[in-house]
């Protein structure tokens, strides 16, 4: 099998599980702000951008870190997983604690006193999530990528039904948190279940491990914890600046499409496992080959996704969270355009090569650039300054992070990228994008329709385009083809 193939089966994999608890995760914010009022519904997206951020600061870097050392040490693997849970919930100890004592301070920085009584709650909702993350990494390393699959799905799911139920019987944080923690002592029950029950792994502590292990994760960890603050200090200034209303305008706006992590981090994970094999046996060339081929696809899935998103963001944002939020389409497209950067990988080959300090370095440069502008920002352009400031930020890094990349692999600025194939993807995505504003300008429809149709449009054009000569090999258009006359020769079969 070649490295492309070995590639593409597990990361369609991984993402066909984690489409499955996309659908139920999407929704919970969509029900919270119809059941919520704008000032309860900021309040909720506060408390959980807090969850975001220890979640982030947590972690130290250990559970990441397994992707680089399980794939050498399987026999020895145990040590390394109880190394991860043991820091990480020693970790969440003093998160949780933390929240609780200064849980009136916290309040009062965010500008909103309604945190207080829901603070505690996030802490143990921390813990316990923090002490489950080991599963699906495991599983992924291991190659056990459906039993990935169904663990991403049915989490996601669980979450889903533990997050909503409780709020549609009683419309309060109070059983909206105590939700979240049960469904976080359900996922550390599953976790602790797996690994002690697989013959595979033995878990176990080691000193020499942890050395090891902690010489790797801490710097990747604290590149890990100046990432969460570049990437969420967008929202802590608007939540300083603004109220919980106005903020939760601003965060619905800053929609995290769970498609788009998707196909980012399933890609991701499965390209380094995959390079990290590559680079051990000193194989540039294979490594070079799989990194091309992991952004090549990702930008075929992301490029039409986040045309589509524009096309169709007035009536996508009032469909989901109802007129109320009308204002946030403009954050919304400004900042779905910027997730066109996700398609450089570059974080997941600066891993591979344990490039923890150029992590750091390049965390620490957008970090800067955003606390720098951000307050002109916000002055000058409101709510659209502060998601303007954090994408110029973030495309300044990924072109500094793409030069040490071209070094790590030993290439050119005309190689270190698919550039032709990224440039027709570009290309075929704004084509199919026209038949669609003619609709759009031509057609009266009511939200619903329009948005289901400019859907089909564009994604009939995308697939039509596609099979032109471009990006796609023979054997790709091949099986395109076949997925697109699927339905119909099915109807014509069909008694």
């Amino acid at each position: 099998m070649t490295a492309p193939e070995a590639l593409f089966r597990p990361v369609m994999v991984l993402m066909s599980g984690r489409l499955l608890g996309f659908i139920a995760a999407f929704f919970i914010p969509i029900v919270l702000a119809r059941v919520f009022d704008q000032n309860d519904f900021g309040t909720y997206k506060q408390l959980f951008l807090i969850h975001a951020t220890l979640f982030g600061f947590a972690q130290l870097g250990m559970a990441e870190s397994l992707y680089y050392f399980l794939p050498m040490e399987s026999r020895r693997g145990g040590a390394y997983i109880v190394n991860a849970l043991l820091l990480m919930g020693a970790a969440g100890s003093v998160c949780a604690m933390m929240l609780w004592w200064q849980r009136e301070n916290v309040a009062a920085l965010l500008n909103n006193p309604g945190l207080t009584p829901w603070l505690p709650y996030v802490g143990i909702y921390l813990l316990l999530i923090l002490l489950g993350l080991v599963l699906e990494i495991v599983l992924t390393v291991r190659k056990h990528h459906v039993g990935a699959s169904v663990s991403y799905a049915g989490s996601d799911l669980v979450r889903a039904l533990l997050f909503v139920a409780p709020v549609l019987w009683v419309a309060d944080l109070g059983w909206l948190m105590g939700g979240a923690v049960a469904f976080a002592l359900i996922r550390l029950c599953v976790t602790l279940l797996y690994l002690t029950r697989s013959s595979a792994i033995e878990l176990k502590t080691d000193s020499h491990h942890l050395r090891q292990h902690l010489a790797y994760a801490l710097p990747f960890g604290l590149a890990g914890v100046i990432e969460v603050l570049q990437l969420n200090f967008h929202l802590y200034a608007v939540s300083y600046y603004f109220d919980a209303a106005t903020f939760a305008i601003y965060a619905v706006g800053c929609l995290q499409v769970p498609l788009i992590d998707i196909l980012m981090s399933s890609t991701s994970n499965v390209m380094m496992v995959n390079m990290r094999q590559k680079v051990t046996e000193d194989n540039r060339i294979a490594a070079l080959a799989i990194w091309l081929d992991s952004v090549r696809k990702i930008s075929l899935m992301l490029f039409p996704l986040v045309a589509l998103l524009l096309l169709v963001a007035p009536v996508l944002i009032v469909i989901l969270f109802g007129e109320a939020y009308r204002a946030s389409v403009p954050v919304f497209m400004v900042w779905t355009t910027s997730t066109l950067l996700v398609c450089l990988l570059t974080d997941g080959v600066l891993r591979v090569f344990a490039q923890n300090r150029y992590l750091i370095f390049q965390n620490l440069l957008r970090l800067a650039i955003i606390v720098a502008l951000i307050q002109f920002f916000i002055t000058q352009m409101q709510l659209i300054g502060a998601v303007l400031v954090t994408t110029l930020a973030a495309a300044v890094i990924k072109v500094v992070a793409l030069h040490r990349v071209k070094t790590l692999l030993s290439t050119t600025w005309s190689q270190v990228l698919p550039w032709r194939s990224q440039l027709y993807t570009a290309l075929i995505s704004g084509l199919a994008a026209l038949p669609c504003l003619l609709l759009l300008n031509q057609v009266q429809q009511g939200a619903l329709m329009t948005l289901f149709s400019v859907s089909a449009l564009y994604s009939l054009t995308y697939a039509v385009l596609l099979l032109g000569p471009g990006p796609l090999s023979v054997e790709e258009k091949s099986q395109l083809r076949a997925w697109i006359a699927s339905p119909f020769l099915r109807y014509r079969t069909d008694p």
